[in-house]
């Protein structure tokens, strides 16, 4: 008896370690199972996150300008357009596999701007129709000199003209205007002149190629001058009055923030007018590629075929100028802020400060002035009343300075005048150079000047 009981007892001992143990293997599985399900979840939740934050930056790019939209749809509708060329059987016979060069034009051609696909096109147009007979020309010459001869001399030709051509491209000149449709020289005449030693028809190649070539570049014109257009004048226009704004924005920061009665001078490096002028810096890329594009635009709108662009060029080389005297004040103003210096001559500071506010305002109104005058293709007013009141409290502003006073507040005092002064020069320079814009584009007299002339007239 005593020793069926202790094996019953083993038995049971037995069957609860194995109980025991399949308890942990499955809770072994359950946990594993939970770990994988968690970093599946991590990971979908990353995925999702990413998608809503790409979804919301493609969003808020197509709000900030509709226009991008437009182009992205105009030019899948070029390259629908031209793809029918490959399609329809009796016009792909006509142009054979040449058809893809309609094609690959769209691709390489069309611009934001119709003064970029007008200038993209016209180069590839026209640097591939000299390409091609020069290349045909050549190879006439080269096939006189026999089988030997001939891929010698083409190979000079080659040589020669590639390298004439690409030393072109470091001409001034050529290289703004020109530099695609030298690039499509070098190619059109190299392939046309390499593939002729081996091409039988290379007069019926050259034809295809060229015809493809006009046809992909009218589809590109129609569609980016007549759907939707974005001239690259207009930007231009709207871009030198908007940096004037942005310049008329830090002087009323500078009135106000600094000059002002209730000016207080801290935390100025979070003021968001000490920010306006930056992107002004960097405008000269901008400017230059807009004026090389609108000068290849036709007449559109106010803007004649001759309109003068590059005088815009002068006015945004002025408009830096004055950007880079105000990130030079921008930063004293900081630094003075921060340093806190006892003042040597309070009533010569608070007489300071409030010319330099006079003439701060001033500048501001002047610009704003100059600006709308641009938008609205106006003569600016010969008798500016903010202009000369800027250029009145600059005079003022240095004839303040004394000798008698201390030499840290001369030298605050100093700074300060030569600053605002040369901005004051600045503005002045850009109002000279918008008068010259106005009489070269011939601007409309304002209304209120055409009123006063009749008065004057009457009486």
């Amino acid at each position: 008896m005593a020793i069926m009981h202790s094996a019953a007892v083993e038995t049971t001992t037995t069957e609860r370690q194995r109980a025991s143990g399949g308890g942990e293997t499955n809770a072994g599985v359950g946990g594993w199972l939970t770990g994988r399900w968690a970093r599946l979840r991590g990971l979908l939740e990353g995925v999702g996150r990413w998608v809503t934050g790409f979804a919301g930056k493609v969003a808020g790019i197509a709000a900030d300008d509709p226009r991008r939209v437009a182009h992205s749809l105009k030019v899948g509708l070029a390259l629908t357009l031209v793809s029918v060329l490959y399609y329809v059987t009796p016009l792909f016979k006509g142009f054979g596999l040449s058809t893809l060069w309609a094609v690959l034009t769209v691709v390489v051609v069309m611009e934001y701007t119709v003064g970029g696909t007008l200038s993209k096109g016209l180069n590839r147009a026209f640097a591939t129709l000299v390409a091609g007979f020069i290349a045909v020309g050549a190879h006439q010459v080269a096939n006189r000199c026999g089988a030997q001869g001939e891929p010698i001399l083409l190979a000079v030709f080659v040589f020669l003209l590639a390298s004439a051509a690409t030393f072109s491209r470091f001409i001034p000149e050529i290289k703004a205007r020109y530099d695609y449709g030298v690039t499509i020289f070098i190619l059109t005449f190299s392939l046309v002149a390499v593939s002729s030693y081996r091409v039988e028809e290379l007069i019926q190649l050259a034809h295809q190629r060229f015809s493809t070539i006009v046809v992909g570049v009218a589809t590109c014109l129609c569609t980016t001058i007549f759907v939707l257009p974005v001239w690259a004048g207009q930007e231009l226009h709207k871009l030198a009055a908007g940096n004037l704004d942005k310049l008329a924005e830090f002087l009323e920061g500078m009135e106000t923030e600094c000059f002002g009665e209730n000016a207080t001078g801290e935390n100025l490096e979070r003021k968001a007018f000490l920010q306006a002028y930056k992107s002004i810096l960097n405008s000269k890329a901008t400017e230059d590629s807009l004026c090389n594009f609108a000068k290849w635009e036709p007449g559109h709108g106010k803007f004649s075929f001759r309109h003068p662009w590059s005088q815009y060029q002068k006015i945004g080389a002025l408009s830096r100028q004055c950007a880079s005297s105000m990130e030079a004040m921008a930063s004293y103003v900081i630094t003075l802020a921060k340093s806190q210096y006892p003042e040597a001559n309070p009533e010569l500071s608070s007489k300071v400060r409030t010319t330099c506010g006079e003439m701060s305002s001033h500048s501001a109104k002047a610009l704003r002035e100059l600006s709308a005058a641009i938008r609205t293709m106006t003569i600016p007013s010969a008798t500016n009343n903010a202009m000369s009141a800027a250029i009145k409290a600059a005079k003022a502003l240095r004839s303040d300075l004394s000798e008698d006073t201390a030499l840290l507040q001369v030298m605050h005092v100093a700074v300060t005048a030569s600053l605002l002064s040369d901005l004051v020069t600045h503005i002045k320079k850009i109002a000279e150079s918008i008068d010259n814009l106005a009489q070269l584009a011939c601007f409309k007299i304002p209304e209120k000047t055409q009123k006063d002339v009749v008065i004057d007239i009457k009486s």
